[in-house]
Formats: structure tokens, C-alpha cells, sequence
């Protein structure tokens, strides 16, 4: 065990030792009120790493006396889902089975589907967990059979106690008397941004580097690489960073990519910043978005510090684009109607070669020919409409000269 992380020697083994997430597992939470009540049911929790969704799993295994397994969807294949679920039909199984995979988000459609059948019958009791939006990433039919309950940063005071205990620990196994003051603590809970696993980590290092006393010197060695988010969490540094590039002030845009950059989030911003490319400049200035990729991927192979630099050519130039959420608007509204059912089939002329009338519009003046293109019960349908901008009126003016020309 000398090479066990310390945060998993230290995992919880009872509600009453989970912290900061009061709202599910304090004394009226309301997945310990569930679990308390015989009530076990397929969940998926969501949220920042370190907030405790594995140890809520082991948790939930204990109080629940199911036959409990977990797999990561960062290495587990779909043969290993399907051991598992082999042990539905016999022995081993008959008082149920507890499934647990960590970071679902990486397991496929196919991979998630082949799960449908064994929680539909209650044969599998699914929890998953993802650092994700669940509703981006989990396949529609695990969600629509699974309660979601969200997973937040923990607050600084509440991660204290953690960091007790660790001290303790720590102390104990290693015949030492170390200390360290109720504010130093404090300090490491915020450096962490409220990711408890990271927070321990951090302390046991401290505590190796340090004398009889860990002080904020100790601490502060190990600040390089590790978030000073305060109470501020990840989710809510992305959403003021779009924000504030929708809103298109580069001076916040600046200060909010500087903040997450400063707290190891490279990948978040780069992600990021593509969507807004897309969702908030779109097609009032087309040509942001390909600025945006090629910064992003110059950032990925520089690295932090220098990655800062493509990053903040993307998301200034982004923040003092003009915008434009047209093609957002239509994808939104066009998938509406595809989940109500509506559009089914394709107009005869589109389907096949073998279908006769279909015109070529590059047989026509202009390249343009009218003729319907979305199914009859949709026919007339608006999804895009030009934005008010340089760009997309141009767009706008051209096609109106040519489409209200004399039809063939």
C-alpha cells in the first residue's frame, strides 16, 4: 500500500464523512433520504473531478448489499461491460447487481446501448459519473431511465475537515506530530478549487517537505500547475469567459481566460473557445472559426505558459467579432422538429438516382434552381433567417436577387 494514493487510504465509508455535498448526502439529503428508504435507483452524477461521485458510489454499494463493480470508460471495453452483465444469469448475481463507470462520457453509443437491456429489467443498477454535461454526452435512453443529481465544488471550509483527517493520518502512520494552522489549511482548500483528491494530494506533499510545522512556505512550493479558484468553480469560470465574449468586452474576456489558464484549464478554454466560435460570431464573420481552431492547436503544442498566447488571439478576436447566432438558432430549431417526429421521409427527388425530377442546380443559371428540398410535412418550414450583419446581409442580398428571379 506505500504507493496508494492517500485520498483513495481516506475514501469515506458513511454519508456522515462525504463533504460539501449537503444537498445528497447530508441529513436530509436527498439521495441519503432515498437510499435510507430501500429506494436505489440508476443515477448519473455530474460535476467537477474531486468532488466525491466515486466515494458516493462506494457508499451507496455498502448501504445497498448489491454485488457492486466498477469500470472506467477511459480503459473498459465493451467485452468488459459484457463480463459483467454475464453474472445477471447466475448465482452470483441474485441479489443484484451495482454497476459503477467512472467518466461515462467516454464509453460510445453503442457501448452505452448494450446497457439499456439489463437496467430496463432491473437486472443492473447503473450509477455513472461524468465531468461532463451529462445531456452532451450520455446516449438519451440512459439518461431518460436515470435520476441526475449535480456534484459541486467544495468549499473551502468544508474541505478543512478532509485535510484534518489527512493530517492525522498522516501523523499517525508516520510516528510524527506535525501541524499546521486552521488558515494554511484553508489555503490548500482554495488552491484546489474545491477538488478534495487534489486538496490531500497536496497536503501530503507539503507535509514530506516540511519540518514540524507545514506553513504557507511548504504550500506555496507546490503552487506551480495547481488552480487558485477561491469558491469560483470550473463551470462558472467557462460560462463568464462566453459571456463575456458574447457580450463582446475583450478586457473581461482577458481577465476570465487568464483565470482559468492560471488554474491548469487548457483543454476546457480550447473546447470552449471553438463552440463560441461557432454558436455566438457564427456566420456574421465565417472566417473565426478557422482562427480558432488553428490558435487552439498551436496552444496544444506549445503548452502552458506560450499557449496563452494563440488563446488570447482567439478570444479577443472572438469578443471583438461581430456576432451573429443564426446558424445556432437553425440547427436548434431543425432538431426540434427531428425529436417530434416530424420530417421522416425525404422528398422522392432527393432519395435516389432511380427517383425521376430531381433538377441539378449547376445545370441552371447561377447554379440555382427552385424545387422543394425538406419533406412534405415540413414544406415552407423557416429554420435559418439572416442575422443583421455585414456578412450575412450580403448573403441575404444576393440570394434574394437570384432566388426572386423568373422561375424555369
Amino acid at each position: 500500500m506505500k504507493n496508494a494514493q492517500l485520498a483513495d487510504l481516506l475514501r469515506p465509508k458513511s454519508f456522515d464523512d462525504i463533504v460539501g455535498q449537503d444537498h445528497l448526502f447530508g441529513a436530509n439529503g436527498v439521495v441519503r433520504r432515498m437510499v435510507g428508504n430501500g429506494r436505489i435507483t440508476n443515477m448519473i452524477f455530474f460535476g467537477p473531478p474531486g468532488t466525491g461521485k466515486t466515494t458516493a458510489s462506494h457508499v451507496i454499494a455498502a448501504e445497498s448489499g448489491m454485488s457492486f463493480h466498477k469500470l472506467n470508460a477511459t480503459t473498459a471495453s465493451l467485452s468488459d461491460v459484457h463480463h459483467i452483465l454475464a453474472e445477471t444469469n447466475n448465482i452470483f448475481g441474485a441479489g443484484g447487481i451495482l454497476l459503477y463507470i467512472d467518466e461515462i462520457q467516454y464509453f460510445n453509443k453503442k457501448q452505452q446501448q448494450s446497457l439499456l437491456e439489463y437496467i430496463e429489467d432491473g437486472r443492473v443498477t447503473l450509477i455513472a459519473s461524468t465531468t461532463e454535461n451529462p445531456h452532451f454526452y450520455v446516449y438519451n435512453a440512459i439518461i431518460s431511465r436515470s435520476s441526475l443529481f449535480e456534484f459541486k465544488p467544495v468549499a473551502p471550509a468544508a474541505c478543512v475537515g478532509a485535510l484534518f483527517r489527512a493530517l492525522e493520518y498522516l501523523n499517525r502512520e508516520g510516528g510524527t506530530q506535525k501541524t499546521a494552522a486552521d488558515d494554511v489549511l484553508l489555503k490548500i482548500a482554495r488552491m484546489t478549487s474545491g477538488d478534495v483528491r487534489r486538496a490531500i494530494g497536496l497536503l501530503e506533499n507539503a507535509y514530506y517537505a516540511a519540518d514540524a510545522v507545514i506553513d504557507e512556505a511548504a504550500v506555496e512550493q507546490f503552487r506551480s500547475g495547481v488552480g487558485n479558484f477561491s469558491d469560483d468553480t470550473h463551470y462558472d469560470l467557462l460560462s463568464a469567459l462566453q459571456k463575456s465574449i458574447r457580450g463582446s468586452d475583450p478586457d473581461a474576456t482577458a481577465f476570465y481566460l487568464a483565470k482559468l489558464l492560471e488554474a491548469g484549464e487548457l483543454i476546457s478554454v480550447c473546447r470552449r473557445l471553438q463552440v463560441i466560435a461557432s454558436e455566438d460570431v457564427g456566420l456574421a464573420y465565417p472566417l473565426a472559426a478557422a482562427v480558432t481552431r488553428a490558435c487552439v492547436e498551436s496552444a496544444k503544442e506549445l503548452g502552458m505558459p506560450e499557449a496563452r498566447i494563440p488563446l488570447a488571439h482567439a478570444a479577443i478576436l472572438l469578443a471583438t467579432s461581430p456576432k451573429s447566432n443564426s446558424a445556432y438558432c437553425a440547427i436548434n430549431d431543425a432538431t426540434a422538429d427531428v425529436q417530434a417526429g416530424l420530417g421522416v421521409t425525404p422528398p422522392k427527388h432527393l432519395q435516389s438516382p432511380l427517383y425521376q425530377g430531381y433538377k441539378y442546380p449547376h445545370d441552371f443559371e447561377n447554379h440555382y434552381v427552385a424545387q422543394q428540398y425538406l419533406p412534405k410535412d415540413l414544406a415552407g418550414k423557416t429554420y435559418y433567417s439572416f442575422g443583421k450583419n455585414r456578412q450575412e446581409s450580403a448573403s441575404e442580398q444576393y440570394w434574394e436577387s437570384i432566388k426572386t428571379k423568373k422561375k424555369p
